[in-house]
């Protein structure tokens, strides 16, 4: 029999699950949450800022922040697989919702990526020949992009206190069941 928490906040029908955590658990479950959030706030917003102003001079200096979030976002990826073989379910549940998040700012990103090789290609490939409405066209392309990295943002910075607080979201306690856990009413 599964319980919810009468007190808890439902998003979308979404109810959130709340389980006896001990803190190493919890420390562990904290770990993919950080490790996304510092991708997207360093190397999304910071270096990324950083590297603008260099982008005139050296363009493919550009290149950094999607080649260093796609190693993150694979490292991601591939350690949420390992954790449904080796990690304990609380973990392994913060793990996917982790990766999840990560696949949908790949598909973001590679939007675009294709978005910005389409303005290289209408120009025959030469990123001289730009005029100021592509860097227009790039900069109400890349809007979307900016407000899902703060929507990501917010939302990682909600894992983070839902690892810390011992919840998981219903719907992955659905799709990986654990027999074992028992929610705890608050």
């Amino acid at each position: 029999m599964v319980y919810f928490c009468p007190n808890c906040v439902r998003y979308k029908g979404d109810t959130l699950m709340h389980y006896e955590v001990t803190e190493e658990l919890s420390h562990k479950a904290k770990l993919p949450h950080e490790i996304f959030l510092i991708n997207l706030i360093t190397n999304h917003i910071l270096i990324f800022v950083g590297l603008l102003g260099m982008a005139k001079s050296y363009p493919w200096v550009m290149l950094v922040t999607p080649t260093i979030s796609i190693a993150v976002m694979s490292y991601l990826l591939l350690r949420a697989r390992r954790a449904l073989k080796v990690d304990p379910w609380f973990v392994t549940c913060h793990w996917q919702l982790c990766a999840n998040r990560s696949k949908m700012f790949i598909g973001m990103l590679a939007l675009l990526g294709l978005v910005v090789v389409g303005l290289l290609l209408s120009v025959g490939g030469d990123a001289t020949q730009l005029k100021p409405g592509h860097y227009a066209l790039g900069g109400v392309a890349a809007l979307p992009t900016l407000i899902f990295t703060l929507a990501l943002i917010v939302m990682e910075s909600d894992a983070l206190h839902k690892a810390k607080t011992g919840q998981v979201p219903e719907w992955l306690v659905k799709k990986y069941p654990n027999p074992t856990a028992q929610p705890v009413s608050v």
